[in-house]
């Protein structure tokens, strides 16, 4: 076959190609779009807001410690003779309890010698008066009248009745003191106490400094709470002690759930804490020890122990309390305006461990979004709950799929 038949063939199958392929692309289907996209506003949930007078809640932490705290040391030396079986570790005294008694017998005997020296004194200014009488007499018969008053003095033997009426006054107080020495042989409760330590018994030698045992009131505890400076204002502390502070409910977390204890705020320390650089203040709790509870519910305050507490703040009047997990950054609110996103600037005043206490920015009745939204803009649409028609057309698409 000639060359020239081949180009000829070649060409004519090139041109066939060419006509089938623009035959199959002049001839593809188009796709078509048979939906447009349509624009929903936003689902959201929200709350009222809630306006009225309310009591904030402010939650603290703090430690248990005594109002009443001493370490028992002797003021005299001696051997213990005798302890009383309720000086020992856990015990409780009354005020004024014999807890220790030293050995009083040297006492005893210096008190008798003190009382000998007085006796003695008093026999000497005895006998000074009788000679004082004998000299005014001699001086009346020997009729001098021209002595100086300090020559009077003299002769009427003054200094000697003073030196000894010195004496008598010092013979007393050296009574008084053996006397006090002796009492101080007997170590009493200085109150209502309950027995921490105890570091001594019968025939130890004890002197003064010694640490005997640590006492501590038994009637009152103090908790010993940290709070932020700019809550202080919100709390009330008494004025006399006829008044009550806030009160106060304590909780530990080896209670159940439903035991607290109740106690009042005492003072302001007006300190900072050295490490949370929180503001100090000082609970009085009644009966720590729930001696007086006849119910046994209550339960024992420990000393240096942790503790919770919820303070009663003062009432806020007329403002709106507002969940705090809805407030939004830079102390925002989202309102649902009309259907229409609002973002509002508030002022809160105060916030406790659950509330803000708002007191501009939100009205009574106005409706707070609690969703979190992905997108956040001004005039934004909102809904409240899906349209009925987009439920309907939901369903229609779901039973053509089942068919």
């Amino acid at each position: 076959m000639s060359t020239k038949k081949i180009l000829i063939i070649c060409f004519g199958i090139l041109l066939l190609a060419v006509i089938v392929t623009y035959f199959i692309f002049s001839t593809e289907p188009t796709a078509s779009s048979e939906g447009a996209t349509k624009k929903t506003a936003m689902l959201i949930d929200v709350v009222k807001a809630e306006q009225g007078d309310f009591k904030p809640v402010i939650e603290a932490t703090g430690t248990v410690q005594p109002v009443e705290d001493v370490m028992l040391s002797p003021q005299v030396s001696g051997q213990v003779i005798c302890r009383s079986p309720e000086f020992i570790p856990g015990g409780f005294v009354k005020k004024g309890a014999v807890l220790l008694q030293i050995d009083p017998s040297d006492f005893r005997n210096t008190l008798e010698l003190r009382k000998s020296d007085l006796l003695q004194a008093k026999t000497d200014l005895n006998m000074e008066m009788g000679r004082q009488e004998v000299a005014e007499q001699d001086l009346e018969l020997a009729g001098v009248d021209s002595l100086s008053a300090n020559q009077r003095s003299l002769v009427l033997r003054q200094p000697q009745l003073d030196a000894i009426k010195a004496r008598v006054k010092a013979a007393e107080a050296a009574v008084a003191q053996a006397e006090l020495e002796l009492s101080r042989t007997t170590i009493r409760a200085p109150f209502d106490a309950h027995i921490l330590s105890q570091n001594v018994t019968v025939g130890s030698q004890v002197t003064p400094g010694d640490q005997l045992g640590r006492l501590v009131g038994s009637e009152q505890y103090w908790v010993n709470l940290t709070v932020p400076v700019d809550k202080l204002q919100w709390l009330s502390f008494p004025k006399s002690g006829e008044e009550k502070g806030s009160t106060v409910q304590i909780r530990n977390s080896g209670w159940p759930k439903d035991i607290y204890r109740i106690g009042y705020l005492d003072k302001q320390v007006g300190a900072l804490d050295d490490q949370t650089r929180l503001a100090r203040v000082l609970v009085r709790v009644n009966d720590p020890l729930a001696r007086e509870d006849t119910t046994n519910i209550q339960r024992e305050l420990i000393i240096g122990g942790f503790v919770e507490a919820e303070v009663q703040a003062r009432e806020i009047e007329n403002v709106v309390r507002l969940n705090r997990d809805y407030l939004r950054t830079n102390q925002t609110v989202w309102v649902n305006e009309d259907g229409e996103l609002s973002i509002r600037e508030v002022e809160i005043i105060l916030t406790d461990a659950k509330y803000a206490y708002i007191s501009k920015g939100l009205e009574q009745g106005e409706n707070i979004i609690t969703t979190n939204l992905s997108v956040v803009s001004e005039g934004a649409k909102l809904r409240t709950k899906a349209p009925e028609t987009s439920s309907k057309n939901n369903d229609t698409q779901q039973q053509n799929i089942d068919e």
